[in-house]
């Protein structure tokens, strides 16, 4: 079986963020279940902010025109991210990602199960011939990793090559992406990756 970290992207260039939350388990069996149960809440993108609290972004998963749905994630799907600050005008208002790798696998009898999930910063749905629309330029990405080891289950979050995305995008974007990759970068973004993944494992 390999191992979930391999599908992290390679760091290449900008910053990198680990947020990582365990818990621990009496059983394999309560694990495994505890591990379904994470890996569900994972795949139900648009209940995010209900786990992470009421601080939290909206995150909303959508088809390919930008419209809400409600489903179980998979690749290829986009979803938005809606931050308690001003927006990018690239996206009205909000970042937007695109899931470009999901990788499950699942055996209760196995030492281990995971899942990984890889998402990247793309142009808004409704304006795909403008620039990404993120405050992190299109080379980042974020990879999200619910594991089972024995009786112990993670849930982690690994921001990889995050740099602001302030080349080929308007002046008010360039600056308020560029402040918000930075403000990220000092910390700030890690109350929500670490809220996210300890809501996914609450028992």
């Amino acid at each position: 079986m390999n191992n979930p970290t391999e599908n992290i992207p390679p760091q290449t260039e900008g910053e990198k963020t680990d947020v990582i939350h365990f818990a621990d388990c009496t059983s394999i069996e309560e694990a495994h279940h505890l591990f379904l149960l994470a890996k569900d809440r994972l795949k139900d993108i648009s209940q995010w902010h209900v786990l992470s609290g009421p601080h939290s972004a909206k995150f909303a998963l959508t088809d390919a025109a930008g419209n809400e749905v409600y489903k179980m994630a998979e690749k290829g799907d986009l979803f938005y991210i809606n931050l308690p600050a001003p927006g990018p005008l690239a996206g009205d208002g909000k970042e937007w990602v695109r899931i470009e790798a999901i990788e499950e696998v699942d055996d209760a009898t196995a030492e281990s199960e995971y899942i990984t999930m890889t998402v990247r910063p793309v142009a808004s749905p409704m304006h795909p011939d403008r620039a990404t629309a993120h405050f992190f330029a299109h080379q980042s990405t974020n990879t999200f990793i619910v594991e089972r080891y024995l009786t112990h289950v993670s849930a982690a979050s690994y921001g990889r090559n995050e740099t602001p995305n302030n080349k080929g995008v308007g002046l008010y974007d360039t600056v308020r992406n560029t402040i918000i990759a930075l403000a990220a970068r000092e910390g700030l973004s890690g109350p929500q990756w670490k809220s996210l993944v300890s809501g996914i494992l609450e028992k």
